[in-house]
């Protein structure tokens, strides 16, 4: 064939198929069927690989990602991408509102636009073909990202005009119902699950190999022009109303549910009204936006530090919803804890569907007087974990059935007692060889702050004790690919897998493995204090309490078990036979370098270049400490992009706030 014909039949089956994926993606409404589509897509494959010199980036092929990447550069926007205020409440949008009345006049129009919680990006465009792509960071320098957005479906690779120099800003989001479907595989594959959709875009938007991202099926909503004009000749925008107006004739998907409103009554009703959809909607909202519509009164009023004066996100409260509750069962924690949880009739519930609550212990359901068959309040705690509120007494029928704690282990029948320590309020399971304590054990020895095996979840850990290959951890590293290859949805390359992830975890040290043995109290922090402070897993057999109890951050309960646990034959034997099969019992040589001793952070929001395990790891290799929630003990909160509660403790109390710039400052 010749050059010319191949080139044509290139350009219109670019066309043809960026056609039928608008029709199919975007407007629910194909026209030919899936295998037609797949046969137009391989033909273009085959073409564009036989001719690579009539490759193009606006390619539709682009889409299912390209080669793996080593590292993501840095990308240094010309824009900065700021951060907006939040207000929480009618009366502070009021005194925003009064502001900018102050400062506008009588009549200033704004747009007010739901807040998509996400992850938020620039699209840079030449010539109206997309060529670069880049996260937020924080706000001066985000990462390169081009090939991932590639995959995002609403992205425009082209643009419908030609326009020399576009730059603009959105947010990419999963969208709830591929979310669900995401976390159904994952399950299925012993994954651990993500936490809600905006975790699971900024994570599938990270990876390294774009055909990951583009397995995710990510979406995006633009909505602000960053730079450049949205004209080639004649008027530019003066509104922001205009601008998306534009932004969506030249082929972005923008904000939805949008108004331009002037009125305080009419900003308002439309907020609430946003909040009241959120959860028939198909994506994740945690707010709403309130913008100066016209351009030039932005520039009036202009920007304060980090963010713009004539903008402010409205924060809604948690979601709550009214179900019923069906029925209370309880579950057997790794350390023998009985959890009663409480199995409801499914309700969407800020994103998700929820079947399932905890409910803490049987004091608490005494307290809230809970009963099975109760109607009652379920929310989200920091949108993520389900929790009951209340029972709604007045819905009451008299046929409700009081709750008690069950006196036996539903695992292996074993008689539960009150904890001996703490307030007394839970009850546990002390037999070493209960069934669920043992799967649990094995689950959290592999998990990611402990050994961090990874493909051995619930799961996995489930069909592998049920096929009788593994029944304690140490059994894991005896585990040949042959053992497991021919077990439920694995194969020899996910055995192999799974079998290499289990050796690369021998090398994770004392820290790790301390707080993998699941001894009760010792978490990861107490967990890398006393590897530090012994050095070996030997040096711990023959310690005393008082020789934890001299450390700054073990007490006398926690001291207590861990000399109960290494006087334990059975402990000892374990952790003997782990040594023997080349699991690491030393502690990991500290870093010369403490250029952070005696300093507190906390983590809050996205880091441009590191994850927070990764900023974790660099605060303790020089000598600071970690800490999940801000007090005025804290020395410095490093906050990145969508933080949080935290960041707006920190200013409360006054503690110093830096970004990951001022941080590796610090540690160079």
């Amino acid at each position: 064939m010749e050059l010319d014909s191949v080139k044509q039949e290139i350009l219109s089956l670019r066309k043809e198929i960026e056609k039928n994926a608008r029709l199919y993606y975007e407007q629910d409404a194909p026209v030919i069927s899936d295998y037609e589509y797949d046969a137009m897509f391989r033909r273009l494959q085959d073409l564009e690989a036989a001719h690579p010199e009539l490759d193009s980036p606006d390619s539709p092929t682009k889409r299912v990602g390209g080669r793996a990447l080593d590292k993501f550069e840095k990308f240094t926007h010309t824009v900065r991408m700021g951060s907006l205020t939040d207000v929480f409440s009618f009366d502070e949008l009021e005194a925003f509102l009064s502001r900018m009345q102050e400062a506008l006049g009588e009549g200033a129009e704004y747009s007010v636009e739901p807040k998509i919680d996400g992850l938020s990006v620039s699209l840079i465009y030449e010539n109206g073909v997309f060529v670069r792509g880049a996260t937020r960071g924080d706000g001066f320098v985000g990462e390169d990202v081009t090939e991932n957005l590639r995959t995002v479906r609403s992205i425009p690779l082209k643009l419908s005009e030609p326009l020399p120099y576009l730059n603009v800003r959105g947010e990419v989001y999963m969208p709830r119902r591929v979310f669900e479907e995401t976390n159904i595989q994952r399950e299925s594959e012993g994954q651990p699950l993500f936490a809600n959709p905006r975790n699971a875009a900024a994570g599938s938007l990270r990876q390294l190999d774009p055909k990951i991202c583009a397995a995710r099926r990510l979406e995006i909503f633009v909505f602000n022009l960053q730079e450049g004009s949205l004209y080639m000749d004649g008027r530019a925008p003066r509104s922001h109303g205009e601008t998306l107006s534009r932004l969506s004739e030249l082929g972005f998907t923008v904000l939805p549910e949008y108004k331009i409103l002037d009125r305080t009554e009419a900003i308002e009703a439309h907020i609430t009204a946003l909040g009241d959809a959120r959860p028939e909607l198909s994506f994740d909202m945690d707010g709403a936006v309130i913008k100066v519509n016209d351009l030039e009164s932005r520039v009036k009023v202009g920007e304060g530090t980090g963010v713009p004066k004539w903008a402010v996100a409205y924060k809604y409260p948690p979601e709550e919803k009214e179900t019923k509750l069906l029925d209370i069962s309880v579950q057997v924690g790794r350390t023998g804890v009985i959890t009663p949880i409480a199995e409801l009739a499914p309700v969407r519930l800020a994103g998700t569907t929820v079947s399932r609550a905890t409910l803490h212990n049987g004091s608490y359901i005494k307290e809230k007087d809970i009963r099975i068959g109760d109607t009652v309040i379920v929310r989200k705690a920091g949108e993520i974990i389900p929790e009951i509120v209340c029972a709604v007494e007045k819905n009451r029928t008299g046929d409700e059935i009081p709750y008690e704690m069950p006196y036996v282990c539903p695992s292996c029948g074993q008689y539960l007692k009150q904890d001996d320590a703490g307030d007394g309020t839970a009850v546990r399971c002390y037999n070493p060889a209960c069934p669920a304590q043992r799967s649990r054990s094995i689950t959290h020895f592999a998990s990611k702050g402990a050994m961090n095996i990874d493909g051995l979840g619930p799961q996995m850990v489930e069909l592998l004790i049920k096929n009788e290959k593994i029944k304690d951890v140490t059994d894991l590293y005896e585990l040949k690919a042959e053992d497991v290859k021919d077990l439920d949805r694995m194969g020899e390359k996910s055995a192999q897998n799974l079998i290499s992830a289990i050796e690369a975890s021998k090398g994770r040290g004392l820290e790790k493995l301390l707080y993998a043995l699941g001894i009760r109290q010792v978490g990861e922090v107490a967990a890398e204090q006393i590897a530090k402070k012994f050095g070996t897993l030997e040096a711990l057999f023959d310690a005393k309490a008082e020789d934890f109890e001299a450390m700054s951050d073990i007490g006398g309960i926690t001291a207590t078990y861990l000399v109960e646990y290494f006087a334990d034959p059975n402990h000892r034997a374990l952790c003997e036979r782990l040594a023997a099969l080349g699991v690491e019992t030393v502690a990991k040589k500290q870093a010369a370098a403490s250029t952070l001793e005696g300093l507190t952070f906390v983590i809050t929001g996205t880091l441009p270049s590191m994850t927070r395990d990764e900023a974790t790891e660099r605060i303790k290799q020089n000598g600071g400490k970690v800490s999940s929630s801000v007090s005025k003990k804290t020395s410095y909160v490093l906050a990145g992009e969508a933080a949080g509660s935290k960041l707006t403790k920190a200013r409360e109390l006054g503690v110093t706030v830096i970004d990951e710039a001022a941080f590796l400052a610090m540690l160079s």
